[in-house]
């Protein structure tokens, strides 16, 4: 199965057009058409339903679609690595993150490593827990940040040198902004808003008996996103501290909940991974800085 066949297939996909995929990607549509053929003959399966003014995909085209873009993804990075090891300047680092304040310590040590690697380019990734270690399973990435304790037989980690604490972002104007934390109790009967992991996960297991007859209105993956919503009073917010901007003039206020419920966060690589020289002295540079802050 050829990449180039991969990358023509996505083109239509996205354009479910084969004029416009052909014009886009600078090739005659009779070469586009015999690529998607041979696909289609390789895999033995249609891969797209022919209308009046478009095409779509078929059942097996949307499962090829899934795989091709992440093929087509390795293929680019295996490309970067290769040309980016007689390169003493930079390199290409792949990065899936959970949301945190304290990926701020990647940042820096990003910050600091570009002074001896101008060239350094870094590619980032975010997402939840099943997301993230998927693309690492894949070879997608360099390196994950998870909000759960990853599983030793597959990955090796570094742990952040913080813990990241749960609260309530709510108005505030509400009556509970009144309060300094949060009971599971006073959620009940409230639209709740947060991740499905997290929900599913420290929620549950921090709210006990009561977790059953907590509401959740609707989950977000992404904490500013479910802010819009808290702001325009489609519900309360469960989300670590320091995602979300609570100043004074933001409008909502954070607070922690009661007891307190916080998690650590983890770097993590698989195991038998072997890194590109990029990745190595990053690991190695994180490596020392979380030693310090732990001193």
């Amino acid at each position: 199965m050829e990449i180039r066949n991969l990358r023509y297939f996505l083109a239509v996909a996205r354009e479910e057009n084969m004029t416009r995929a052909s014009e886009l990607l600078h090739v005659t549509q009779p070469t586009l058409s015999r690529a998607i053929r041979s696909l289609e003959e390789e895999l033995g399966k249609k891969l797209f339903v022919r209308h009046s003014f478009h095409i779509s995909l078929t059942e097996a085209g949307l499962l090829l679609r899934d795989r091709a873009e992440d093929l087509v993804s390795m293929a680019d990075k295996i490309e970067k690595e290769f040309c980016s090891l007689d390169d003493v300047t930079g390199g290409e680092l792949y990065l899936g993150l959970a949301e945190s304040y304290q990926i701020r310590y990647l940042a820096r040590e990003l910050r600091a490593l570009k002074r001896s690697l101008p060239h350094l380019r870094c590619h980032i990734t975010s997402g939840d827990t099943e997301q993230v270690t998927e693309k690492l399973d894949n070879g997608l990435l360099d390196f994950a940040v998870l909000c759960d304790q990853p599983e030793p037989r597959k990955y090796d980690s570094l742990l952040f040198p913080e813990k990241d604490r749960w609260g309530l972002i709510l108005p505030a104007d509400a009556p509970l902004a009144q309060k300094e934390s949060i009971r599971a109790e006073e959620l009940v009967g409230l639209p709740l808003i947060t991740s499905e992991q997290g929900w599913e996960g420290d929620i549950k297991a921090w709210a006990g008996e009561l977790f059953p007859v907590l509401h959740l209105e609707g989950s977000s993956r992404l904490a500013y996103n479910a802010s819009l919503f808290v702001r325009e009073g489609l519900g309360f917010q469960l989300s670590f501290e320091h995602l979300v901007d609570t100043s004074p003039q933001s409008g909502l206020v954070f607070r922690p909940l009661s007891p307190p419920l916080e998690v650590r966060l983890y770097l993590i690589w698989n195991r038998y991974q072997t890194f590109t020289p990029v990745a190595e002295r990053f690991l190695a540079q994180v490596r020392a800085s979380f030693a310090a802050q732990r001193i």
